[in-house]
């Protein structure tokens, strides 16, 4: 306890007794436990936060430990949170800590948890999860500190709403894709055997179809036209396999429709193999039959990750892990019945189950072919596009989010920085910049929020397009309304008007978002987070509305919590705003001796030399006013209306 009151009695001198007690009092969500998580955990209660909630779903595995540091051998196969809770805590036992061994997509973890944060820590190593977390502190409307490094490369961005630019206002790398042509007929690399084995059968036999898998090219060029066509007619086979799962034919039948029937298929076409090696087929039973000795040391062979498997070994593990993802599958679809939608399993590079199926399925594929083989270590490694971690990049990055964190604590926005880590760039080791604007076309942050109070039991979609956003919210005819990928509404699309939004597959914490798609003036778009409830036997305060007219019983399901309807004339006034316009163009780059007129709903611009274009008021001044210029309108002596600009600081600002 003496050396924690020493170590407060420092802080407060280095951060300033208000700032070191704002730091006392900060409740903190940091999301991801893995090589940057550690040190950031580290950071933060070394630093005195008061209390901090670790998310993370992974488990401790050997090849974490060379540089997360909480983790030690004994705690393989740990949860990741659970784990350093633990480590973290003897660093500082006065700081609270909550650890959850969970994916933060879970549906516990929704905008009014995010909401409970004074800021959260991204510690990810996967865009999915970044883009969900962004979304949710925007929808929240709390401070993000983005992080990631790449091997001796890293990052860090302050993410705050209306302020900053998000994850997503600038676009990310797309993943490499390759061709199908490639894929299916002629893999001349590992990786060509990978991502075949990770997307196309993994996922044709417990996942989605292969047409939705980012790294396969399905552009429909001259090359890849005909083997797309052959692609899908041995996915309809496929199918007819997947009916044996469960069955002891199943491994048999599934490996010899693919290393051995389409392989053969392949080598009839003779003339692709003139110029290279031709596949060789491989017959399940007599490779199993040679893979007794194999079968014998099964457990060894999946426990070590490093060793390059031999055809034997790698029959061995195939027909292990297909049996292994059978009985998932047949758990999944017992515990589902009543959900419409077909259970999947998906690749996770630290779910052993689809890893080990993904690696022997590459190696065998490879082995036909004539490819060199890889060890699993090494396919997880290419499968889960990982790049080795690197320690030191990992501290630096940590140390540098704990120090941005302490100017978002202050309010200091201005003085944050997007921070990056060269160290191969000639100037210095660490280059920064000042904080991006938020872009104003980004899809995520760019569009107008808010949370809404459904009653699941009545609530349709009529009672959302009609009652709130048309009655409450003044959008007009020209609206679409979708649910993910998932067109809900649009004035050619009203099949779903009377259905329940719980029919539609909206639940508590789902988002919708609402197009505006009126061709003169649209509004910017509309993203709305339901929120859950029984409004009528919970919540009877909403059920009065009150206007200038009349005091009625209001029997609509569905409220805004965070907007008020004006109720100032007949017409609703919808709080959306509009988009802004793009800036046309001038004229005259100088605006020498320019004057501005307007006349009503017109502006002229007057340059000096006698030439004058109107346009409209809105257009020449933009849709505001700029902030700390007072607007007044004044009467010339000609009569004409001559807008000035109340300029206290001398400078003027043009949109």
């Amino acid at each position: 306890m003496a050396s924690t009151a020493k170590r407060d009695h420092y802080n407060a001198q280095s951060l300033g007794p208000p700032l070191n007690r704002r730091v006392k009092e900060a409740k903190i969500l940091m999301v991801g436990a893995g090589g940057i998580g550690c040190e950031l955990l580290k950071n933060l209660v070394l630093s005195g936060f008061g209390e901090v909630h670790i998310v993370d779903l992974d488990t401790i595995d050997l090849s974490n430990l060379n540089r997360q540091f909480l983790f030690r051998h004994e705690h393989i196969k740990k949860s990741k949170a659970l784990v350093a809770k633990e480590a973290a805590h003897k660093f500082n036992p006065n700081v609270k800590l909550e650890a959850h061994h969970a994916n933060i997509k879970d549906p516990q973890f929704n905008v009014d948890w995010f909401k409970g944060f004074t800021m959260v820590f991204n510690a990810l190593d996967n865009l999915d999860a970044r883009r969900h977390v962004n979304k949710m502190c925007l929808a929240a409307d709390v401070p993000l500190i983005e992080s990631g490094t790449t091997g001796f490369n890293g990052q860090v961005q302050v993410i705050k709403k209306g302020t900053t630019a998000c994850y997503d206002c600038s676009p990310k790398e797309t993943p490499k894709s390759f061709p199908v042509c490639t894929i299916r007929s002629t893999p001349s690399q590992p990786i060509h055997c990978i991502v075949w084995g990770k997307s196309y059968l993994l996922s044709e036999i417990f996942g989605a179809s292969e047409e939705e898998a980012p790294e396969l090219d399905h552009s429909e060029d001259s090359e890849n036209a005909k083997e797309i066509e052959k692609l899908r007619q041995e996915a309809q086979a496929l199918k007819q396999i997947k009916e044996a799962m469960g069955t002891e034919a199943f491994p048999q039948l599934l490996f010899d429709k693919v290393y051995k029937d389409d392989i053969a298929r392949l080598r009839s076409m003779e003339e692709m193999w003139k110029t290279r090696r031709p596949p060789e087929p491989v017959d399940y039973a007599s490779a199993l039959e040679k893979a007794a000795d194999a079968e014998s040391r099964k457990q060894k062979i999946l426990k070590d990750g490093q060793e390059i498997w031999t055809l034997e070994e790698n029959v061995v593990v195939f027909k292990d892990s297909l049996e292994r993802l059978s009985r998932r599958m047949a758990e999944m679809k017992a515990t589902a019945a009543e959900v419409t939608a077909e259970p999947v399993i998906t690749f996770d590079k630290d779910d052993e189950d689809t890893l080990d199926f993904v690696a022997a399925s590459a190696n065998l594929r490879s082995i036909v072919f004539g490819i060199e083989t890889k060890s699993r270590f090494d396919i997880k490694q290419m499968a889960g596009n990982i790049i080795p971690a690197i320690a030191t990049t990992n501290a630096i990055v940590a140390g540098l989010c704990v120090l941005e964190s302490f100017k978002v604590m202050d309010g200091k926005y201005d003085s944050t920085k997007e921070i990056f880590l060269s160290p191969f760039a000639p100037e210095r080791l660490l280059a920064s910049d000042r904080l991006r604007l938020p872009n104003p076309d980004c899809p995520v942050c760019s569009v107008a929020q808010t949370r809404l109070l459904v009653d699941m039991s009545r609530a349709t979609l009529e009672d959302l397009v009609e009652k709130f956003l048309r009655f409450e919210l003044g959008y007009g005819e020209e609206i679409v309304i979708n649910h993910g990928d998932i067109l809900l509404y649009d004035v050619e699309e009203t099949d779903n008007l009377s259905k329940k939004l719980s029919e539609l597959g909206i639940k508590g914490d789902s988002f919708l978002t609402v197009i505006d798609e009126d061709d003169e003036n649209p509004r910017v778009n509309l993203v709305l987070n339901v929120q859950e409830s029984y409004v009528h036997v919970y919540l009877p305060c909403f059920l009065i509305l009150i206007n200038r007219h009349s005091t009625t019983v209001d029997d609509n399901p569905i409220k805004s919590l965070d907007i008020t309807k004006s109720t100032d004339g007949d017409a609703p006034t919808s709080p959306i705003p509009r988009k802004k316009k793009a800036a046309k163009p001038s004229t005259d780059d100088t605006m020498n001796g320019s004057s501005l007129k307007s006349n009503g709903s017109s502006v002229t611009l007057s340059n000096g030399n006698g030439t004058a274009v109107k346009r409209s008021a809105a257009d020449a001044l933009g849709d505001d006013i700029p902030s700390g210029k007072k607007s007044k309108q004044n009467t010339d002596e000609q009569g004409d209306d001559v807008i000035v600009l109340d300029d206290a600081d001398g400078a003027i600002l043009i949109d």
